[in-house]
């Protein structure tokens, strides 16, 4: 795969500042809830003018697309990893509990707790309201997209045509449906109900249907079930 361009420093800048825009908002949504949170607190909060805040983000819920994006991003550039000696759909099954593992680490861990807490909170606020579920949904579908050259690139010139969209929609829907079942639910840190085992085997019931490069040949399953 060919690597893209290092960012230009102005463009670091940028994703920087906001980062510490998102991540202030989820913080404030966490402690505060979204409704009676302000973007006149968030841009205060954060070390910037409103003016600069709202250069950055239309709404105070769209400040918190880059926290949800960077997860996407680092589901996207784990799949890209090569694993030698694994299928394709091992490959995206092993991925999808890798990328959710920092759900499993210990509260004892600040920085896991923190990210789990702000995550946790932000799901719960999509609930309820509609602005910041439309963010959630725009940024799994926004993951989804840019997944497509990664799948076509795990699977290889053999695979069906269709197979990398399918591919790319059952793994990002697994993902989201395992971090909304989190979210609202006291779901174990490890065990088969924990997030990442909850994800995978979403991912298996949602691709069982699509035929992948590295399958056993049809029927085989069944033949050592015998």
């Amino acid at each position: 795969m060919t690597e893209a361009p290092p960012p230009l420093l102005s463009e670091r800048r940028r994703a920087s500042t906001q980062l510490i825009i998102a991540r202030t908002a989820a913080r404030l949504f966490a402690s505060g809830g979204v409704a009676d949170t302000t973007a006149e607190q968030i841009a205060a909060e954060s070390g910037v003018s409103l003016r600069t805040f709202y250069r950055h983000f239309p709404t105070k819920q769209d400040a918190v697309a880059p926290l949800l994006t960077v997860g996407a991003e680092h589901w996207r550039t784990l799949l890209a990893v090569p694993r030698p000696g694994l299928s394709p759909r091992a490959v995206v099954e092993a991925t999808i509990r890798e990328t959710l593992r920092p759900l499993t680490l210990p509260l004892s861990d600040p920085a896991a707790a923190e990210n789990a807490l702000l995550t946790r909170s932000l799901l719960l606020g999509a609930a309820t309201d509609e602005a910041l579920q439309r963010i959630w949904f725009r940024v799994n579908g926004d993951s989804e997209a840019g997944l497509f050259s990664v799948m076509t690139e795990l699977l290889g010139p053999t695979a069906e045509p269709h197979a990398p969209r399918l591919l790319a929609a059952a793994g990002t829907a697994a993902i989201r449906a395992a971090l909304e079942a989190w979210a609202v639910t006291e779901l174990p840190p490890s065990g088969p109900e924990s997030a990442p085992e909850l994800a995978a085997r979403f991912f298996r019931a949602l691709s069982a249907g699509i035929v992948l490069p590295g399958d056993p040949p049809e029927g085989a399953a069944d033949a050592r079930g015998r």
